[in-house]
């Protein structure tokens, strides 16, 4: 069984290995391999609350520290612990049921085209799997009962522990099994208070040190991690379709997360929240939405009920539909394993268990709770994942016992069992995930890495493909235009960022983007109509009236450029960039003093920025404030040596006080950073003049 298992996945990995998702990561699998960087750097405590499930992180963590920072080598060892996986199942089954049903169940999930594709991920999943066949083959061996059943309750409790730490929603399991330990379970030998007692104990084992490290960092107590809130609001709020969608619109990547959701939350409250205070930020406002649009509601929770016993796999960033061009096992059973099979077999299999059903009771109770738990915030492939040694352990007599239900296929109960795992595969195949979508996003997911890593020529080619896949993906237009921007094609840009308006005029990004370059060729009132287009379509933001503030500039409105810029500092009050451009346009309104605080503001907030810096000491300057304006001019030199019209206006600062020396000084200095600087060779001339030097 396990060389059945590891065989099928190491193939997977060795075909990936030739295909761009080897090196390129995607969404959480780039943010794991940074953290398990960090942490093989030496920085296992870090310091702030947990706010993505750890363990695996620490996992990728010690395979980095141990055999080198490789994710292939980390692929090849998830292949293990994959392999391993299918092995406790089928452990498990052969102790519940029979030996064939072992090999039914351990095959089974050896064989599953997703468990081969989330293996082969860097992805948590490989551990979920892997905890769930821990904590199925614990509950076989304390059913078997004998003289180590309180080590199999240790070991219960330990799986069920470490599971909370990948996979935040199965703490419900953990309340389901404590219920279970002390009520109905067969605790024959060591008395039911003794194995509530070891597998509180294993729980504890693993969760006490996360949450004393989360207390170490923040004085709050959080047993895993903080995103509760955020992560129910996504899946349970008035524009929420079942699966994830960033809080701000276009921001979906791991790094945006806590950050948006602090921002967000913070703003709307007025202070400075914890994590805590976040958390409860964003759960109020789903249930807000659930109380006073219950209809509404209990339609998303249709929906998410359904996508999570579709046949396809919901995908987030990368799509087993896109793997299986490369890898021969994914496209061999990809097509016959999936959960619109496994599901309705899981239904034969509690018809065919037939006595032994009381003793799945639990592993029902186990399924039916983290099906809930995950419906209850949103749904994707490797969310629902933990499901499948549940209905695999199920499944398994199911399938032994097709031979059976063909005889009896008369009797009422194989009747109520047909319908049930008939209406179950038809549920299944609802069309509520297109193929054709999840490989286009995942062609726009590896173009838009391939982007941030300006390998721009092969980023275009992906996002052409994804047009090639299904011409109407919207994203893939959007994208496509900022890397032929940044590769310098701005007009090509400006044609596919129109081709994806012709599509779908309420996209904001396309709108904002075409906008930023409309404004790089001079177009501001255009630019100004699609920054206002952008902001009505739900994309509002502080960039969007940052630019808009730009291009209303451009064109000498600066009453409306103000109020844009006002209007970004209410989405992002911190933005120096806003503060700098309504001090330029409140100075040129004659509005003096509004300008000075905007501008002070500006170079408070960014130290590090050259231009605020300089944009205040040119105000000031234009003031006679010229010592002020010098010492604001000095800064921006230090922070950015070569700028030669710094150093240009520094002379005119230092000139005006009478130092001509120095005056002189800077205006070389511009003079031999930018030759043929005009303006500073005037300057020059005139303090050479003043200071009688030819």
């Amino acid at each position: 069984m396990f060389g059945t298992a590891l065989a099928v996945r190491l193939l997977h990995v060795w075909q990936m290995t030739a295909t761009p998702f080897a090196t390129v990561l995607l969404g959480d699998a780039r943010g794991y391999d940074v953290w398990a960087r960090r942490l093989a750097g030496g920085d296992w405590i870090g310091t702030d609350v947990f706010y993505q499930a750890p363990l695996y992180p620490y996992f990728l963590g010690g395979i980095y520290a141990l055999l080198g920072a490789d994710p292939v080598t980390a692929r090849v060892v998830q292949a293990v612990v994959g392999a391993a996986s299918a092995v406790m199942l089928a452990t498990a089954a052969a102790w519940f049921f029979s030996p064939r049903a072992g090999l039914v169940a351990g095959l089974l999930l050896a064989l599953y085209a997703p468990a081969i594709f989330l293996d082969g991920l860097l992805q948590k999943s490989v551990l979920d799997v892997a905890f769930v066949s821990a904590m199925v083959l614990a509950l076989a061996a304390v059913h078997a009962g004998g003289a180590h059943q309180r080590r199999w309750w240790l070991v219960l409790g330990l799986a069920a522990g470490a599971l909370a730490l990948t996979r935040e929603n199965a703490l419900v399991l953990i309340v389901v099994l404590a219920a279970w330990v002390g009520v109905a379970a067969p605790a024959v030998v060591v008395g039911r208070g003794r194995a509530l007692a070891a597998f509180a104990a294993g729980v504890a084992l693993l969760l006490a040190p996360v949450a004393a490290r989360n207390y170490a960092v923040s004085g709050e107590i959080y047993l895993t991690t903080s995103q509760f809130g955020p992560n129910f609001y996504i899946g349970n709020h008035a524009g929420a379709d079942g699966s994830y969608q960033s809080l701000r619109f276009g921001r979906g990547s791991p790094e945006f997360e806590r950050v948006d959701a602090t921002e967000l939350a913070e703003r709307a409250s007025g202070r400075t929240l914890t994590p805590a205070e976040v958390s409860s930020y964003w759960s109020g406002r789903a249930w807000t939405f659930i109380r006073t649009e219950p209809g509404a509601w209990l339609r998303l929770m249709a929906r998410k009920a359904a996508l999570l016993v579709n046949a396809r796999e919901a995908i987030d960033t990368e799509s087993q539909e896109s793997y299986a061009e490369w890898s021969w096992p994914l496209r061999l059973l990809g097509a016959i394993t999936h959960l619109g099979v496994l599901g309705p077999l899981a239904i034969l299999g509690l018809w065919a268990a037939g006595a032994d059903r009381r003793r799945l009771a639990i592993v029902g109770a186990l399924a039916a709770a983290f099906a809930a738990s995950t419906v209850a915030f949103y749904v994707f492939a490797r969310y629902r994942y933990p499901l499948v040694p549940l209905l695999v352990l199920m499944a398994a007599p199911g399938l032994l016992a097709l031979p059976r239900l063909m005889r009896e296929w008369r009797s009422p109960a194989a009747l109520a069992t047909v319908a049930g795992a008939v209406t179950l595969a038809a549920v299944a195949q609802l069309p509520l995930l297109p193929a054709a979508r999840s490989r286009a996003i995942t062609e726009t997911n590896l173009g838009t890495a391939l982007y941030e890593a300006q390998r721009y020529d092969d980023a275009i080619g992906r996002f052409r493909r994804a047009l090639d896949i299904q011409a109407d993906y919207v994203p893939a237009f959007n994208n496509l235009g900022v890397t032929l921007r940044a590769a310098g094609r701005t007009d090509d840009a400006i044609r596919v960022y129109r081709d994806g308006l012709a599509l779908r005029d309420d996209y904001p990004d396309l709108h904002y983007n075409l906008a930023n370059a409309l404004l790089a060729i001079n177009h501001a009132d255009e630019a100004a109509a699609h920054l206002r287009r952008a902001a009505d379509a739900g994309g509002e933001s502080a960039g969007v009236h940052n630019n808009l503030g730009t291009a209303l500039a451009d064109q000498g409105n600066f009453r409306e450029a103000a109020e844009a810029f006002r209007r970004a500092l209410v989405l992002e009050p911190a933005s120096s960039r806003a503060h700098r451009n309504l001090g330029k346009v409140l100075a040129e309104l004659g509005r003096r003093d509004e300008a000075f605080t905007h501008l002070s503001r500006a170079a408070t907030l960014a130290p590090e920025d050259a231009e605020a810096h300089y944009d205040l000491g040119v105000f000031l300057l234009s003031q006679d404030r010229n010592a002020e304006a010098a010492a604001a001019l000095a800064a921006a030199i230090g922070v950015r040596p070569g700028y030669a019209e710094a150093h240009n206006n520094l002379g005119i600062a230092l000139g005006s006080q009478g130092d001509l020396d120095r005056a002189i000084a800077q205006f070389e200095e511009a003079m031999r950073l930018q030759p043929g600087f005009a303006d500073a060779a005037r300057n020059l001339e005139t303090a050479r003049r003043a200071r009688g030097v030819k």
